[in-house]
């Protein structure tokens, strides 16, 4: 069976554009990106800052059972409407995978459905080739079934 988050990544271009239906209602899909404790959920990190407002900032930590950090992210929000998008910066410390954009649009499909779509640049073609090298599609399809499995339970 193929994964549920679709990627399409066209040859010699610098984005993505990533898509996925969630069998979830508009709000509690954006209510999945928006709420700490949701988030920590599903993607299993450390919401240490997530202020949802244009100009605001986020960042998720991760760390090993020795307390060592082995994950940490942030970024600025650059643009916030609720239950319609997010528009922010992506950085992963120490990775060579540099600053991306990233463009967040939720869209309602009818009153249980919803869908995803992100758009993401990387500053470069190599750097974009160099992140599908990584288990990239495994792990957003894994993040994603994350999501929706703990969200519907808030039904």
């Amino acid at each position: 069976m193929g994964h549920k988050t679709q990627i399409n990544a066209e040859d010699g271009k610098q984005d993505l554009v990533i898509t996925r239906e969630f069998d979830l209602p508009l709000e509690l899909l954006f209510k999945a990106y928006v709420e700490p404790e949701i988030v920590e959920q599903w993607m299993g990190t450390t919401v240490l800052k997530l202020e949802n407002k244009k100009h605001g900032s986020y960042q998720f930590e991760t760390s090993d059972a020795q307390g060592h950090v082995v994950f940490r992210a942030n970024g600025v929000i650059h643009d916030f409407s609720p239950n319609q998008n997010i528009t922010r910066t992506f950085e992963m410390e120490n990775t060579p995978f540099g600053v991306q954009l990233e463009f967040l649009d939720f869209e309602k499909l009818t009153d249980h459905t919803s869908k995803l779509n992100m758009h993401t640049i990387y500053e470069s073609v190599a750097l974009r080739d160099q992140v599908l090298q990584l288990p990239f599609a495994q792990g957003i399809n894994m993040a994603h079934n994350r999501l929706e499995d703990i969200v519907s339970q808030l039904k």
